[in-house]
C-alpha cells in the first residue's frame, strides 16, 4: 500500500471515475463476482491499495504518479523490480 494524504485521495478518486477502465457505477469489474464489489480506492482515503490502479491509471498523470512516488521513494524500486514504470 502506498500511502496518500487526503488532498492525493481527492484527486485519486477524480481520477479512477474519469479513467479507471473497471470503474463502473462506483463498483470495480475486476472485482465481479457475480456480486458488486464496491470500488477499492474510492473507499479509500489513506493510500493506493488497487494494483491495477497503481500499474495503468495512475501512471498516466505523470504529475501525480512522481508525487505519490517520490514520496514513498518507490521510483527506483519499482525499477529494480523490473517493472514497466517510467523513470521519473
Amino acid at each position: 500500500m502506498l500511502k496518500t494524504t487526503p488532498a492525493q485521495a481527492k484527486r485519486i478518486h477524480r481520477l479512477v471515475r474519469k479513467a479507471c477502465c473497471n470503474f463502473y457505477h462506483g463498483d470495480c469489474l475486476l472485482l465481479d463476482d457475480g456480486e458488486s464489489h464496491k470500488c477499492v480506492q474510492l473507499i479509500s482515503i489513506h493510500g493506493i491499495y488497487c494494483n491495477y490502479f497503481l500499474s495503468a491509471v495512475l501512471p498516466a498523470e505523470k504529475e501525480m504518479y512522481g508525487e505519490i512516488c517520490k514520496n514513498q521513494n518507490l521510483t527506483a524500486t519499482m525499477q529494480q523490480k523490473g517493472n514497466d514504470y517510467e523513470k521519473l
